[in-house]
């Protein structure tokens, strides 16, 4: 079966963001995905992780003015200076804790922009960042986001994520394959998964309707992670859900299909 990570981000909310690492640890993760570490110093970062000897495998360029409905700006013209320092934020603490995958977030296209224009700022800002990133071994990850949570995201479908992948044409840059947003957006979950083997860097999960555990739901998760195991998959998969309840209640999953979890 594969290795599953806890997203600390959306799991264990019940705790505050430093007790989360021990949380997963005693839950019986042995790495964890965080999406906005900005708040934590990369030393109390490195806290968590060590103490609890944890990997952390995954972190996401910062959005930009979250409130004002930025989901990153690599893709926003004009937005050069502001992108610059959100990329070299995300890289420092990629370096300082080992994290080996960035999710190189888009952006939402803007009323007043044309879509091409900003596909063109982001294959450029993505082909600097990439040779960047690369010199220190880090995978910059392109997911798809569905148009009903992030409207007018940038990248909501796999082809397009494809072709600014081949585009690009740099060795580290990578698919992130997430169910829960390619379920609304294209359906058909193992098919694409076979389809985009040859592309995908990382993957993720949550149930839908409600982003929840895996046993709730319409994806068949139980299969999708079979699917995964005859395509070889060795890499991690990301438990990216908000807990319907108390997130080690919620855990029996990982007994039920024989994770290895301590439920």
């Amino acid at each position: 079966m594969p290795r599953f990570a806890a997203n600390i981000s959306m799991m264990f909310p019940e705790y505050d963001m430093k007790d989360r690492f021990k949380a997963a640890a005693d839950a019986g993760f042995q790495a964890v995905e965080i999406l906005q570490p900005y708040s934590l110093t990369t030393d109390e970062l490195n806290r968590g992780l060590e103490d609890n000897d944890l990997q952390w495998i995954l972190l996401n360029t910062p959005m930009g003015d979250a409130a004002r409905g930025d989901r990153g700006l690599a893709a926003i013209p004009g937005q050069q200076d502001a992108f610059n320092r959100c990329f070299d934020q995300a890289l420092m603490y990629a370096k300082a804790c080992h994290v080996p995958m960035i999710h190189f977030m888009a952006g939402v296209v803007p009323d007043d922009t044309d879509e091409s224009t900003c596909l063109r700022t982001f294959e450029e800002n993505l082909a600097n960042a990439a040779d960047v990133a690369g010199e220190s071994g880090i995978q910059l990850l392109l997911e798809p986001l569905n148009g009903q949570d992030v409207p007018g995201y940038l990248i909501q479908g796999t082809a397009r994520a494809r072709d600014i992948i081949s585009t690009v044409n740099r060795t580290n840059v990578r698919l992130q394959y997430d169910f829960y947003h390619l379920q609304i957006m294209q359906g058909n979950l193992a098919a694409g998964l076979k389809e985009c083997w040859d592309v995908i860097g990382h993957i993720q999960f949550s149930s839908l309707p409600g982003r929840h555990e895996p046993q709730y739901g319409e994806v068949n998760m139980p299969h999708l992670f079979g699917v995964l195991d005859e395509l070889g998959y060795t890499g991690w998969v990301g438990c990216e859900y908000r807990p319907k309840e108390d997130t080690r209640n919620g855990l029996s999953w990982g007994t039920f299909y024989g994770l290895g979890l301590n439920s």
